[in-house]
């Protein structure tokens, strides 16, 4: 039996994990890992974060969500790197599935965040992942996008930090915005008037896209009089505002007209007693890191109070009272050359790996594309890493940066990232696009390796 289940693992998540383990309560915190968004939350799909108080030069997203995890386990947090598929909060204790088995618990933390929304265009379906994407910082840094026109449809600080960071690889950023001014803080709004390289398009939405193979044009409508226009881009990259995921607890727990989790003013607590929400998915106004985090930190000391009032609370010592400092951060490891190559080694790095590898093994060859600030790759390697690991050598990975070896991604034909391609004998078996469970994987190399189901 569990004192509280926390489920999610952004800000908010991670925040009241910390406050439940410093209050010695041994909280149980279930990731996430593909429905509703990756572990890390909203945050993993972000570059610079400046406006997270405590670090005056920024933090990248993926850094300090690294940074809360660290801590929360620290303390005595538990985690469970997999997705919840049921919460059944029509009995006591309440009961959260998840990897196959039922978790009982006195009192849970819904902290699952919000998704990011599609436009639902006629040929969206037709062109995503070849061209339409909903993360600039996952995708801009694919060969396809380099020197070419694109696009980023929305006019929010999302919008304006991706047309931003989109500069660094497209000819020029168009961004388009529905009405007449950004609703982007002002610092976000002037860093994006200021740079030559972006378009601002007024008054415009986006209509539909067109192209061959590849994206390669939006129609745009004009907002106030229907008029419409083409526009000549190889990427369109969705900045439009998000769904809070509520799917897992709709019909028990009220909601807003939006989907949203109604709590009580200014507090967390829920429509029913011992299940607190936290974060975005119940935050249809301010949606901060800063602000899922405050939250976090009010649901875990709500429950804490609950859970005493009502004597359900079992409590755990520490020994010793203050746990160890976090490891030092390990450095990336070396891309491989002819002086550090290892054809024995689990994973390494760089095409001379992946060429020598693709040649000369006899094993199954996982081969993961990443970006450096590619959020889902950062939560991806690990599970990655655990899998060959598991597989106890039988398999080997190597990991692309398709920014420093562009070449190699293009004769890939990688078009975002993560990608994970899997050869066997010079022949690519199968090819996965994001994240994906890490059964997946082992599953596809299982298979190759002749391991019965």
């Amino acid at each position: 039996m569990e004192n509280v289940v926390i489920v999610g693992s952004g800000p908010a998540g991670y925040t009241a994990a910390i406050y439940a383990a410093r209050a010695n309560l041994s909280p149980l915190l279930i990731t996430g890992f593909q429905d509703g968004g990756i572990p890390g939350g909203q945050l993993m799909t972000t570059t610079h974060v400046e406006n997270f108080p405590g670090f005056p030069d920024g933090i990248l997203g993926p850094d300090l969500m690294d940074r809360m995890q660290s801590q929360a386990v620290r303390w005595g947090t538990r985690l469970v790197e997999t997705d919840a598929t049921a919460i059944d909060l029509s009995q006591r204790p309440f009961r959260i599935t998840a990897e196959g088995r039922t978790i009982e618990a006195h009192s849970v933390i819904l902290a699952t965040g919000a998704s990011a929304n599609r436009l639902g265009l006629p040929s969206e379906g037709q062109f995503w992942s070849k061209g339409i994407s909903a993360c600039a910082i996952c995708d801009g840094a694919t060969p396809q996008f380099r020197n070419e026109p694109v696009a980023v449809v929305g006019g929010g600080d999302s919008a304006c930090e991706e047309a931003v960071y989109l500069t660094k690889y497209g000819s020029h950023v168009h961004l388009i915005v529905r009405s007449e001014k950004l609703r982007a803080s002002a610092a976000m709004a002037d860093r994006v008037m200021a740079n030559p390289n972006i378009t601002v398009h007024w008054n415009r939405q986006v209509a539909d896209a067109s192209g061959g193979d590849w994206m390669g044009a939006i129609t745009l409508r004009d907002t106030t009089n229907g008029a419409t226009e083409t526009l000549a881009v190889k990427g369109l990259f969705y900045a439009i505002g998000h769904t809070p995921n509520t799917r897992l607890v709709q019909g028990q727990l009220e909601l807003d007209s939006h989907g949203y989790l109604l709590t009580k003013p200014g507090r967390p607590e829920t429509s029913i007693d011992g299940v607190y929400a936290a974060g975005d998915v119940a935050d249809a106004e301010w949606r901060q890191g800063i602000t899922a985090a405050g939250s976090g930190c009010q649901a875990a000391l709500a429950a804490e109070r609950w859970l005493t009032h009502h004597n359900l609370a079992v409590t755990v010592s520490h020994t010793p009272v203050d746990p160890e400092p976090t490891p030092a951060t390990q450095p990336s490891a070396a891309v491989s050359d002819e002086s550090n190559y290892d054809p024995n080694a689990l994973w390494q790095k760089g095409g001379y790996a992946l060429r020598k590898l693709y040649h000369d093994t006899t094993k199954p060859l996982l081969v993961v594309y990443t970006s450096p600030t590619c959020g889902p790759c950062h939560v991806l390697k690990p599970q990655l890493k655990r899998v060959l690991d598991e597989l106890g050598g039988a398999a080997q990975g190597v990991e692309i940066d398709i920014e420093a070896e562009q070449e190699i991604a293009q004769q890939a034909g990688v078009t975002g990232t993560p990608t994970v391609q899997i050869f066997m004998n010079k022949e690519l078996k199968q090819q996965f696009k994001g994240v994906k469970q890490r059964s997946e994987f082992k599953a596809a190399l299982e298979q190759l390796l002749g391991v019965p189901a």
